[in-house]
């Protein structure tokens, strides 16, 4: 069934002339655009509907590296009043 529905997906994509991608790929897009953008890591584990944090931050951890250089940035705003370039 799920087989039938990948298949059906990706000919109306083909004919529609997008992208052939997977659902799974739109909830992975979702997840990352939430936590590059500042949302509550919590939060985007709840949309995602994980049993815990734990879990969206290690499957998400390649968004994190951003997500600590923008912390540091406002940070440092808090403490010194001005935003490193």
């Amino acid at each position: 069934m799920a087989s039938r529905l990948r298949r059906s997906s990706a000919i109306q994509l083909i004919k529609a002339e997008l992208p052939v991608f997977r659902l799974y790929d739109l909830r992975h897009t979702h997840a990352t655009l939430l936590l590059s953008n500042g949302e509550n890591p919590k939060v985007a584990s709840e949309r995602l509907g994980h049993s815990t944090i734990v879990l969206t931050l290690d499957t998400y951890s390649h968004v994190l590296p951003d997500m600590q250089e923008e912390a540091a940035k406002r940070i440092e705003k808090v403490l010194f009043g001005k935003l490193s370039a």
